[in-house]
């Protein structure tokens, strides 16, 4: 077997982690590359070497530099480089670089990616095969505006070298068209350096379903099967799974087929995607190719028991496939969910910030994919994903539930995430009949989140108060670390028997009896409880409550703000006995009162809308903010006139950042 004695990762977070670990089961060196904002980054870690990019965040002078990547992969004579996804995996450029220095590029030929990257001329290829697909029309913006009226509403506006969702819009009346293309064009300008777009026919109540194929340099291709990404959200896939129980074992089998033959007609030569819609007749429609290893691909190894980034290596340094198609089968269900960083009772915005507890769910068959080990910082200009959770089981039901339990153990605070959405959705009826399309996400999150308010209203809330006093109580007790408390600082505490929280924005007196035995009596507005100290270790609480071991999770922030986890729910909680550093020297107003519109979330002013002086209605669109990869509208709240605008285009801002002050009308 040929094997690379070093490779260099061309990524950061957990896909890179995820390539380290291959690497190393095979006995291979890895160097790692990282921005500054990366230092302490796990994949940096657990590679063999390490090398900075620079003192930049921007992204161009970092993981998009091709010339300081392909230096340091001379510098640490590394003989090939693993892209990862995203960044640089389907930059032609990027090949061309590697192979002028003869370093091998773990991915396909440069032929395939061209082909494939684009949208427009991958449909042409994939059409003359006689692999059925949706009507299109290209051209310049006039071409596409006639196309309205060619092609029925809706229309996908698409980027046509997008991928990963971004870069794509429903246009449903000739109006939007004209605003979804030059959106979609500066989205794909941005992300991907080319603003073509073109225009689809949209398929009603699609899935999405893609097959996993892997080639080498010798002809052979092989299909590991499909996984089903139906749950999307703006595009981008949040839940996979496979097998996909949309399909019959025919529809399968021509869905493999149907890869296998693009895939063979490109000569394809390492791992990659073809991706389809399937209607509800099961119709399939060649979609598109993503010619890199996908976000989604654990699901796929778990069913089938293959390493993809292992084959990725060995098929790159020059081996033949060892598999064979006959020989490859799905056994049980595996299902993952892409852990991110953001709120969904804010219309999902970028939640980016300080976690001040991580804690991972552990358990047979549960597999997290990550780029963090402990409570860290979320960065806001990279992706929001913070971890992939996969887990198995025999079938998808007992999958299905498997997940919601390590979801519920699935810990984060400090910041918002979709855990509690992702549990709610797999909890749905819709998903558990399979009753989803692509649309399953815009159809039903207010119903999601509405639930999950019900349902967090019905935990009884002495519960986690009762836990919140104790682990307070107990961390003095046991001299742990606590910032945050001025009386601790000066030499100063007491016993408390009463006194208030502050839970979830609601004042609540605690009264209670510590008879320093591990037994504690709470009065908590009336409901009576009698408490047992079980165990303590930093953020983790176990109680006896009621005669029924409870677990809590438990952290706070540097300004007194405490979190408290408990079957599945996240609850903010302080207790107002206790002085912060802050309440000394009083702080400055963030801004967002009347007339101040301040950004909503880190980030970076890539457009404005308006000029000093302007009249804007409510809703109108201000100026965009990116964050997290994802283009973020701020909007007038009221009738107003614009008095100023404190930001330029380009300009970095945090979540006080003042953007643009407004007046009232006449």
């Amino acid at each position: 077997m040929k094997l690379f004695n070093k490779i260099l990762i061309a990524n950061r977070g957990e896909i890179a982690v995820r390539v380290i670990k291959s690497a190393q089961k095979l006995g291979i060196e890895t160097v790692a590359i990282y921005s500054v904002a990366d230092e302490d980054s796990l994949h940096v870690e657990m590679a063999d070497e390490a090398f900075c990019l620079g003192d930049s965040i921007e992204l161009s002078d970092t993981y998009l530099n091709i010339e300081k990547i392909i230096e340091i992969t001379k510098l640490s004579e590394c003989e090939a480089i693993h892209p990862g996804y995203g960044f640089l995996a389907e930059n032609p450029a990027f090949v061309a670089a590697c192979e002028q220095e003869n370093i091998i590029f773990i991915g396909p030929h440069t032929r395939a990616i061209k082909l494939m990257g684009n949208k427009i001329e991958s449909r042409e290829f994939v059409k003359k095969l006689g692999i059925p697909m949706t009507e299109a029309k290209t051209g310049d913006r006039s071409a596409l505006m006639k196309a309205a009226k060619e092609i029925p509403f809706p229309l996908l506006v698409k980027a046509a070298a997008g991928g990963g969702g971004k870069g794509m819009r429903i246009v449903h009346s000739e109006n939007e068209l004209k605003d979804a293309i030059e959106n979609t064009s500066r989205e794909a300008k941005n992300y991907f350096s080319d603003g073509t777009v073109f225009v689809e026919k949209y398929v009603e109540e699609p899935r999405h379903i893609e097959i996993q194929v892997i080639g080498d340099n010798f002809g052979n291709v092989i299909h590991l099967f499909e996984r089903e990404c139906s749950i999307q959200r703006r595009y981008q896939k949040i839940i996979e799974e496979s097998p996909s129980p949309t399909l019959t074992p025919e529809v399968r089998k021509r869905m493999g087929d149907a890869a296998v033959k693009i895939s063979k007609e490109i000569e394809y030569n390492n791992a990659g995607t073809v991706e389809f819609l399937v209607d509800k007749d099961l119709n399939f429609y060649f979609l598109e190719m993503n010619t890199r290893v996908q976000v989604e691909h654990p699901v796929t190894e778990i069913v089938t028991g293959v390493d993809i980034v292992r084959e990725q290596i060995l098929v790159a340094a020059g081996n033949k496939l060892s598999l064979k198609q006959e020989e490859l089968s799905q056994n049980g269900h595996a299902i993952e969910c892409r852990i991110y960083a953001e709120d969904p009772e804010n219309n999902f915005l970028p939640s980016p910030g300080e976690m001040t507890f991580y804690h991972e769910p552990q358990g047979k068959r549960v597999r997290i994919d990550t780029g963090i080990e402990e409570a860290t910082t979320i960065e806001s200009f990279y992706d929001p994903m913070i971890a992939k959770l996969v887990v198995w089981s025999n079938d998808r039901d007992s999958a299905r539930k498997k997940m919601i339990t390590a979801l519920k153990n699935y810990i984060i605070h400090g910041i918002k995430t979709n855990i509690a959405y992702l549990e709610h959705l797999l909890g749905h009826n819709a998903y558990i009949t399979n009753s989803i399309t692509t649309k399953y996400c815009d159809e039903h999150t207010d119903y999601i989140l509405e639930q999950i308010e019900k349902e967090k209203a019905l935990v009884p809330q002495h519960y986690p108060v009762i836990a919140y006093s104790i682990y307070s109580i107990a961390k003095d007790y046991l001299n742990r670390e606590d910032d945050f408390n001025i009386w601790k600082q000066i030499g100063y505490w007491r016993d408390l028997t009463e006194f208030t929280v502050t839970f979830e924005d609601r004042e609540i007196p605690v009264k209670f009896k510590n008879n320093n035995d591990g037994k504690f009596e709470f009065d908590i507005e009336g409901d009576k409880s009698i408490a047992l100290f079980e165990s303590l270790e930093y953020g983790i609480i176990k109680l006896s409550i009621d005669n029924t071991v409870r677990t809590f999770y438990i952290s706070n922030d540097d300004k007194g703000n405490g979190f408290i986890s408990y079957d599945g729910f996240t609850f903010q909680i302080r207790r107002n006995d206790i002085l912060v550093q802050e309440d000394f020297f009083g702080s400055l107003d963030a801004g967002g009162g009347d007339g101040q519109i301040v950004s909503p979330m880190p980030g970076k002013v890539i457009k404005i809308n308006v000029n000093e002086g302007d009249d804007v209605k409510k809703g109108d669109v201000l100026l965009i903010v990116e964050a997290m990869k994802m283009e973020n509208n701020i909007v007038s709240p009221r009738d107003a006139i614009v008095e100023k605008v404190n930001v330029a285009v380009g300009n970095m801002v945090d979540g006080s950042t003042e953007l643009v002050v407004l007046t009232k009308g006449e």
